[in-house]
């Protein structure tokens, strides 16, 4: 039995700002000419080489004995993360942090929503209402107007679809997770992942231009892009999955819902960015929403042992 101390608290508090720096970062990045896409492939790409030498000095066995199946899947698995942080960060340039971090959290009710479909998994009623109170919250959002500091402020309503997929795309990554994370442990799962979504991000970069101005891009871009692979991507997600290791999934997942509102903290004192009112009324519904299916998702799991490094922390 392990005894809970200060320091899964202390790492959670940590991987929390850490995790909520990832809005603000990537729009210092955008503010120095960094392409979104490129943001997006950074990010994934330096993860990948920081962890690589970690990876295969502990799991290099484990590695060479995945199976072809196995392998398809942590590629598949990798380009839906490719997806999520390509249309998530371009979501970016045109809305607001709060409504972009936001949207984007929703990604557990959208798991909620598919898994009866692809992994034959009953919905609660409190997560059906969970979902249809989230899609309210979306409907005030999207009805809001405005996008904040954001770089291009001609198509808000694009910012909230973009950032909607990249909560479906997620999802999706997800639900993959939890068939792989049965036989393959969290690091190596992590490094295919991000190796896969790396690769797909920069094989697409040429096809949409975005490639080109990476020779004139300033330092001060690739200062910004290096942050947001150290700090959300590896720092934040490697303290939420030790915090996992001592508390409980859901209390874990309840306290990573305050990501969406330390972002926009931060975007109102960083970047001068301040909410509209029906844009904090349409994310108070959404957050209230994920609160109901996290407490659901906890009372349907109570009597299960819940397995460590179980969730996995994105954004």
């Amino acid at each position: 039995m392990k005894i809970v101390t200060w320091r899964p608290y202390a790492a959670l508090a940590i991987g929390l700002l850490a995790a909520s720096s990832s809005s603000i970062l990537i729009r210092y990045a955008q503010t120095e000419g960094a392409p979104s896409l490129l943001i997006a492939a950074w990010r994934v790409a330096v993860a990948v080489l920081i962890l690589t030498p970690f990876v295969w000095a502990r799991h290099s066995a484990e590695l060479r004995a995945l199976k072809p199946s196995e392998i398809g899947l942590a590629m598949l698995s990798g380009l839906f993360l490719a997806v999520h942080f390509g249309t998530w960060i371009t979501s970016l340039e045109y809305t607001s942090v709060l409504i972009s971090a936001t949207l984007v959290t929703t990604n557990p009710l959208i798991v909620a929503l598919l898994t009866p479909l692809l992994l034959r998994e009953k919905l609660s009623r409190q997560t059906i209402g969970a979902i249809v109170l989230a899609i309210v919250g979306g409907v005030i959002i999207s009805t809001a107007g405005g996008a904040g500091t954001a770089p291009r402020q001609e198509a808000p309503l694009l910012g909230v679809l973009l950032s909607f997929l990249g909560a479906v795309a997620v999802a999706v990554y997800y639900i993959i997770g939890r068939k792989l994370r049965a036989t393959l442990k969290a690091l190596p799962y992590i490094w295919l992942v991000y190796g896969s979504a790396a690769l797909t991000l920069i094989v697409v970069l040429p096809l949409t231009g975005q490639s080109g101005v990476l020779a004139d891009l300033p330092l001060g871009a690739f200062f910004w892009m290096t942050l947001v692979a150290i700090f959300p991507q590896l720092i934040g997600h490697s303290l939420f999955n030790f915090a996992l290791g001592y508390l409980s999934a859901a209390f874990v997942s309840l306290i990573i819902l305050g990501e969406p509102i330390l972002s926009a903290v931060f975007a109102v004192f960083l970047l001068n960015e301040l909410p509209q009112p029906l844009q904090l009324v349409g994310s108070a519904v959404i957050l209230v929403a994920l609160f109901i299916a996290s407490r659901a998702e906890a009372r349907a799991m109570r009597p299960k042992v819940a397995e460590p490094e179980q969730v996995l922390v994105v954004d």
